[in-house]
């Protein structure tokens, strides 16, 4: 008993620390382009000039950035839109701090060159950590009954033949077939935004009752992250090296023609369609597309509003 006693003041009080003194910042991921602002931010003292001390600390297998942020050992994480409205679905309240992403990077790439809308039955690699959320709706929606494997991650089952099709990023998965020397034509790219399925991704979320106690720092934090980005976006080579020093520091298994596309791709689909500008906001008619196509796919139980995840 009285070891839990201890156990249970020592976690209140590192939590209580962080709370004081840091913000711990867990990108979903491991280091890389995609999260290229935050770096640049930490690296170029932006955090530093707003009052707020930043760690950036990367998930690991048992310690996905979600569980991380449950458990109070993170303050702040990245999640697409869709992961976000399940959680606030599943009782856990998050607000939305900075949103990076304006359009939707996922697509659907076939074997031999087939059109993914004309594979019937198929079998689609999908990620077994989710983000795959929108790809069940449109197989649903368009009858495509598509077989569903789940893969940890990579492109090797796709490249090795095993599936007749596969879920990628278009800043991620995709270069990394193309690196591995297949050729894909236009033809067997399905992109998700050009079809009536163009719903944000990346943002940075806090849990509702964190970001209540800390709004001041939170506000500090999203600007400073803000303006990592747009230095990013003006300095992009510089901004390249920022996040080879992360992925050379964590040993991750990359390359810099890669990380230098995943870069471009990132900072394209931060600009809005529409405005033609780099918005860093959610829009809350994606928050309503993207509640309405899961609710009526049984994905959540209830339609979860934009002002569940606003700051107000």
């Amino acid at each position: 008993m009285y070891r839990i006693v201890i156990s249970i003041i020592l976690g209140l009080l590192s939590v209580d620390t962080y709370a004081q003194d840091d913000i711990v910042f867990t990108p979903q991921w491991t280091a890389q382009a995609q999260f290229a602002g935050y770096y640049v931010a930490e690296a170029k003292g932006f955090y530093r000039e707003a009052g707020v001390k930043v760690r950036i600390e990367h998930p690991s297998v048992t310690q996905p950035a979600m569980a991380r942020l449950r458990a109070g050992e993170c303050q702040a994480t990245t999640l697409q839109l869709c992961q976000a409205l399940e959680i606030v679905d599943a009782g856990i309240p998050l607000v939305n701090i900075l949103q990076t992403s304006m359009n939707n990077a996922m697509v659907i790439v076939s074997a031999r060159g087939k059109d993914p809308l004309s594979q019937k039955g198929a079998r689609v690699g999908i990620w077994s950590v989710g983000f795959g959320q929108l790809a069940i709706c449109m197989s649903i929606k368009d009858h495509l009954d598509y077989q569903w494997v789940r893969i940890a991650q990579g492109v090797n089952l796709f490249v090795a033949g095993a599936l007749d099709a596969t879920l990628a990023m278009s800043y991620n998965e995709y270069y990394q077939l193309i690196q591995a020397g297949m050729e894909i034509s236009d033809k067997a790219v399905y992109r998700f935004c050009d079809h009536g399925y163009n719903v944000q991704e990346d943002g940075v979320y806090m849990t509702r009752e964190y970001y209540q106690a800390h709004r001041d720092k939170a506000r500090k934090f999203a600007e400073a992250s803000r303006k990592g980005w747009e230095w990013a976006a003006q300095h992009p080579d510089e901004a390249l090296d920022i996040v080879m020093q992360y992925a050379d520091r964590d040993g991750i298994a990359t390359n810099r023609t890669l990380q230098r596309l995943m870069l471009k791709e990132v900072l394209r689909l931060q600009v809005d369609r529409e405005s033609k500008k780099r918005e860093f906001r959610l829009r809350p008619d994606m928050v309503q597309l993207a509640s309405r196509l899961m609710v009526d796919n049984m994905m959540l139980g209830r339609e979860v509003t934009y002002e569940e995840l606003s700051e107000e």
